[in-house]
């Protein structure tokens, strides 16, 4: 079976791949956007996490070529479950799945929770115990622990392809949404020569017969720039921060009324959530989801940065109002009262601290094994500062409709006692 894929070309996909593609878990895919409210920004930006699966499937198997080339052997029923699982690393995932989960937590990691085994249980489950492979993809996909992987069988470096640093997952995510993005970014395919596998581990090749070498090195550190880009341009846009943190809200206010219950999100899709949302009867949800629809957007009423905090602070703000749904509410409901607003109104968005755990790959350097980052490591000072740039894109925001955001932001300023950072104009 050939499908003709918009970044990989012509993708030739393997009967246990084929065989998973229509089914109902898969296909709901097809209505989840991999970049969630990034359309928004970008307009290209409507690809979906069923095009993001079937690539990163794609990849699983370029990889695998890479590994036997490199003299691992990888019999043929392995590549293909290896594919298999790159395919259904996603099924798990909700519309807005990482605003839900990463930026407002109002759920369990979708690769975390409880929603792989619900849907094992469903037809999903049914399906891969037909196929006689239900065990290797719990294995392979369920949450990280080696000791799993071993029970079933199989080698450590199957799961490392599916979800470690650089895996499958990034090498198709990071070239999807560049292309989508119009952005121009592109990595050198033969990063995917320098994969090899050390105590039964994936790694990357940086050295050849003992000595250096910068070619590969250099290979992975353009991907780490172009995961920062990305990030900087696409990933933390605010305007696909702000839509989001409305989103967030909305469900938010939906779990709160009863409106809605997590496994509710297994069975809609970016759209039909929406729907469900602004036609809820709690007014302040529905007025979000509603103004999300037409682009009416809230505005930054107040921010505050990784550079006028120190990472002290950052943690102390990230433990209060990332971690702590319920103390995030009552301050966006202060604020809102302060300003005079109906609650609802103001939105508070605080994202976990930035890391690029990318720059912790498994490498094999001429000094022997370590991690890209390590203190010794070639190339050190370039991925020092990558990691620090990353670390600096952290926001604090406070979002409010346009026609109050200087009361909006003089209460937030009252309240956190650090300077707005956003310039506003006079009221």
């Amino acid at each position: 079976m050939i499908v003709r894929d918009p970044v990989h070309g012509d993708i030739e996909v393997a009967p246990l791949v084929a065989s998973l593609l229509d089914l109902p878990a898969l296909q709901r895919l097809r209505g989840i956007k991999q970049l969630g409210t990034a359309y928004l920004v970008y307009p290209g930006c409507l690809h979906t996490r069923f095009d993001h699966s079937l690539g990163a499937a794609h990849i699983a198997g370029r990889m695998v070529a890479a590994l036997r080339r490199d003299g691992t052997v990888v019999s043929a029923d392995l590549e293909a479950l290896i594919s298999a699982s790159a395919l259904l690393h996603d099924v798990t995932h909700v519309p807005f799945g990482h605003t839900l989960e990463d930026e407002r937590r109002l759920f369990p990691r979708h690769d975390k929770g409880s929603r792989l085994e619900r849907l094992f249980a469903g037809e999903l489950g049914r399906a891969l115990e037909r196929l006689g492979v239900l065990g290797s993809m719990r294995a392979l996909l369920a949450p990280k622990s080696d000791k799993g992987v071993n029970q079933a069988g199989l080698p450590a470096f199957a799961r490392d392809i599916v979800s470690s640093t650089i895996d499958a997952d990034l090498l198709d995510y990071l070239a999807r949404d560049a292309q989508f993005a119009g952005l121009g970014l592109r990595y050198d395919e033969r990063v995917l020569r320098s994969f090899g596998v050390e105590d039964g581990r994936l790694v990357l090749r940086l050295a050849r017969h003992g000595m250096e070498r910068p070619d590969a090195r250099s290979e992975v550190i353009a991907l780490l720039r172009m995961r920062y880009v990305l990030t900087e341009r696409v990933y933390y846009h605010h305007t696909k921060v702000v839509a989001g943190a409305m989103i967030s809200k909305a469900v938010e206010i939906a779990l709160d009324s009863a409106a809605l219950v997590e496994s509710d999100l297994l069975e809609v899709d970016d759209w039909t959530l929406l729907d469900r949302l602004r036609r809820m009867s709690n007014q302040s949800g529905a007025r979000l989801a509603e103004r999300v629809l037409r682009r009416e957007l809230l505005k930054r009423a107040w921010v505050v940065s990784a550079q006028s905090t120190t990472e002290a602070e950052r943690r102390e703000l990230v433990a209060r109002y990332h971690d702590d749904r319920a103390t995030r509410a009552a301050v966006e409901d202060g604020l809102a009262r302060a300003a005079g607003l109906d609650l609802g109104q103001v939105v508070l968005h605080c994202p976990e601290l930035t890391l690029m755990k990318e720059a912790r790959a498994r490498v094999i350097g001429a000094d022997g094994p370590g991690r890209l980052n390590d203190a010794d490591a070639e190339g050190l000072g370039e991925i020092r500062a990558l990691e620090e740039r990353y670390q600096r894109l952290w926001r604090l925001h406070v979002f409010a409709p346009a026609e109050v955001i200087v009361r909006v932001g003089a209460a937030a300023d009252a309240f956190f006692g650090h300077a707005n950072e956003h310039r506003l104009p006079r009221e």
